[in-house]
């Protein structure tokens, strides 16, 4: 019975859209995540314990604890109030067309002493690209096939951002300040690797709340990523904004 649904269901696509149009309908899959996120590990944490001084280093502990009362504060990304999005234009239909694409399928955290800026330190940072979402399913499922993203292949789901080093990040802040900054690491997208600059916005909201922005633009040619031949969409620039809107609280 299954399978005489999903023939007709071919049939149908076919006679709509014709064989291109097919293919992107299946090729993109569901959209639905293959697993769960969870919050990635920060990668080295350092703790002081015993005389003051000495240290030790433990690998995806968590948190940072110190000899006395201090203890570092570590604030993840919470999803239910955080968005990654893309952001390109083209030309559809002869007219100019913003398109967005959207997903609260993120994960990331990093540690913070407001009194410390500059000791801040950050975890990887995810995004689910089979889950973006725009104003066309048709064009979800271009996304999420083989010519662009191909996040409908398990192998290329995840976006990832992995920090290597932080710019301007410094002094220390209180309750309603905003901080501007930069991060720059290696992203990962459908499996190319390329160095990465997130300009950053932050705002301690209060003490257990960060809220921000980083954004960054990048070139699809850098990672794979083509245009698939479609008559209604044409001259699709190379440079794709890439933004993370989010809200951290103290874990």
């Amino acid at each position: 019975m299954k399978r005489s649904v999903w023939l007709w269901v071919a049939a149908a696509v076919l006679a709509v859209g014709g064989s291109a149009f097919a293919y992107v309908w299946f090729s993109g899959g569901s959209g639905e995540p293959s697993t769960e996120l969870t919050t990635p590990p920060i990668a080295e944490q350092t703790t002081t314990t015993g005389t003051p001084g000495a240290t030790t280093t433990t690998a995806g502990s968590g948190q940072t604890t110190t000899s006395g009362d201090e203890v570092d504060e570590f604030f993840v990304i919470q999803s239910d109030q955080s968005t990654a999005s893309y952001t390109i234009d083209e030309l559809l239909r002869g007219q100019p067309n913003t398109v967005v694409g959207t997903t609260n399928e993120v994960a990331g955290q990093f540690s913070l002493d407001p009194a410390d800026l500059a000791s801040t330190e950050f975890s990887q940072f995810v995004v689910n690209a089979r889950t973006f979402t725009s104003d066309s399913s048709t064009r979800d499922r271009a996304v999420r096939g083989p010519i662009i993203l191909n996040s409908a292949s398990d192998e290329f789901e995840l976006i990832t951002f992995d920090p290597t080093g932080v710019e301007g990040l410094e002094g220390s802040a209180s309750v309603g300040d905003t901080v501007e900054f930069a991060l720059v690491g290696d992203l990962t997208i459908k499996g190319t690797t390329r160095e990465a600059r997130f300009e950053i916005t932050a705002t301690l909201v209060d003490d257990s709340t960060v809220q921000g922005t980083a954004e960054s633009i990048v070139l699809r040619s850098d990672y794979g990523i083509g245009i698939p031949s479609v008559a209604s969409v044409a001259d699709v620039p190379d440079e794709v904004i890439l933004t993370l809107d989010f809200v951290a609280t103290r874990s």
